[in-house]
């Protein structure tokens, strides 16, 4: 499969980041992915390899909050909010964000902004 050179300049921005960025099981890492019809989010344990939990704008409870298209601002905001709710639940209130090689922008920005509003700390 041949990546395109957007695509391949995001994967090595993102591996540069990831020689800073690394999550514990205090502090885990969220990291995120968007597509043009979705956004997920993971919580990642580096220390131990381990996914904590994961949502996507596909999850009934941010899905049901969206009018059609998942890969907009707005639903990354959305999950934003959601996501910071499951955390708290999980006993998780700082978290190091992992930009994914993704400009701070748009879909990125949105969900940081919403999941600091959420109450969880970068």
């Amino acid at each position: 499969m041949t990546l395109l050179r957007k695509e391949l300049g995001r994967i090595y921005r993102h591996k540069r980041i990831r020689k800073r960025v690394a999550g514990t099981g205090e502090q885990p890492r969220v990291c995120v992915h968007r597509s043009l019809k979705n956004f997920y989010a993971q919580a990642i344990d580096d220390t131990s390899g381990k996914i904590l939990f994961g949502m996507s704008t596909l999850a009934k409870g941010v899905r049901s909050q969206l009018k059609d298209n998942g890969g907009n601002a707005h639903a990354a905001a959305c999950l934003g909010e959601v996501f910071a709710a499951e955390a708290r639940k999980k006993g998780i209130t700082k978290v190091c964000f992992d930009r994914g090689g993704y400009l701070y922008h748009g879909c990125v920005k949105a969900f940081a902004e919403a999941a600091r509003k959420g109450g969880l700390e970068f």
